[in-house]
């Protein structure tokens, strides 16, 4: 009774469903649902807190930055089925202006994640290499991957195409897609200088990967998700196109609080935590198989490695 009761008094204010609402689509910092709901930040704080004391949500403090989630399936789900079913009878008029708003909120955030790696596509490789040393995080990834054939092979979020370089070889097909034709032009170069015959690059979003369900073997994502703004719907997509027992492998940095990369270098979050990345992987019917630190940069790296559900799961080992 009091779990309902709290539940109840949350919804009971129109803001607090339009928030609940917008975070059924993807999980929003503070900042932007107080952008799409036209409010001030301290008032959509207070919100967002009384959702949470209910366990209708989620907060995640990421350096200056408040991410909101749903809260658990158990608490929302009941909620969200109630809320469709009398949506049937009395539309909510704020659902299509709000779902318009957010819209405007992301194509801005996309439009300028865009221009900037175009601008930085010559230097990109540098970029990456800034923290830790690039050769140790690709002796990780091979480590992790092991020396056996890898069947088809994606890479998300190519880049200038590294990891097609040291992979494809290994993999009866390979395909990189990238959004940057910047990027994907210096791949191509790039690919036909160190002779790789094998890999296909095409201009594709991560959301939407150009490929079937269950048509890839292993799926990397090397330091691309923290410019991600939807984590766990890339995972999701990423997931979509493995077969069963197939690899994903995330190399990105552990969580950390270096406020100016967001700016400097374009990151959207700063960094991910286990717990964090499990529940994405859950969600998207993976299986945690391994956990790699890479420690002594500016900032710790961390592989994770998760399986499609399906053929025997490894247990996670942290380095």
């Amino acid at each position: 009774m009091t779990l309902a009761l709290d539940i109840f008094r949350a919804l009971a204010d129109a803001t607090r469903l339009r928030i609940l609402a917008l975070l059924r689509t993807m999980e929003l910092s503070v900042g932007e649902l107080a952008q799409v709901l036209g409010q001030s930040q301290p008032r959509v704080s207070r919100h967002v807190k009384i959702l949470c004391d209910a366990g209708i949500a989620e907060r995640r403090k990421e350096g200056s930055w408040v991410f909101v989630a749903l809260g658990s399936g158990a608490t929302v789900g009941p909620v969200i089925g109630a809320l469709d079913q009398w949506a049937a009878i009395e539309p909510d008029h704020w659902a299509v202006a709000d779902a318009a708003r957010l819209a405007a909120v992301r194509a801005d955030r996309a439009a300028s994640a865009a221009s900037w790696f175009e601008a930085n596509a010559g230097q990109w490789d540098a970029i990456r290499s800034l923290h830790i040393a690039e050769s140790e995080v690709e002796a990780a990834i091979s480590a992790v991957l092991g020396d056996t054939s890898i069947g088809q092979l994606i890479d998300i979020g190519t880049g200038t195409g590294r990891m097609l370089e040291l992979f494809a070889g290994r993999a009866e097909q390979a395909l990189g897609i990238d959004r940057s034709s910047e990027m994907l032009r210096l791949a191509r170069a790039k690919l036909s200088e160190r002779g790789v015959a094998n890999a296909e690059l095409r201009q594709a979003d991560l959301y939407a990967l150009p490929l079937g369900d269950g048509g890839a073997d292993v799926a990397i994502i090397h330091h691309v998700l923290h410019f991600a703004q939807q984590p766990g719907a890339a995972i999701a997509e990423a997931a979509r196109v493995l077969g069963p027992g197939g690899r994903l492998l995330i190399a990105d940095f552990a969580a950390h609080d270096r406020e100016e990369l967001r700016t400097k270098d374009g990151h959207t979050r700063l960094g991910f935590a286990d717990d964090q990345m499990a529940t994405w992987f859950a969600a998207a019917g993976l299986a945690p198989a391994r956990i790699e630190t890479l420690g002594g940069g500016e900032l710790t790296v961390k592989l994770w490695l998760a399986r499609k559900v399906g053929p025997v799961v490894k247990e996670v080992r942290a380095a």
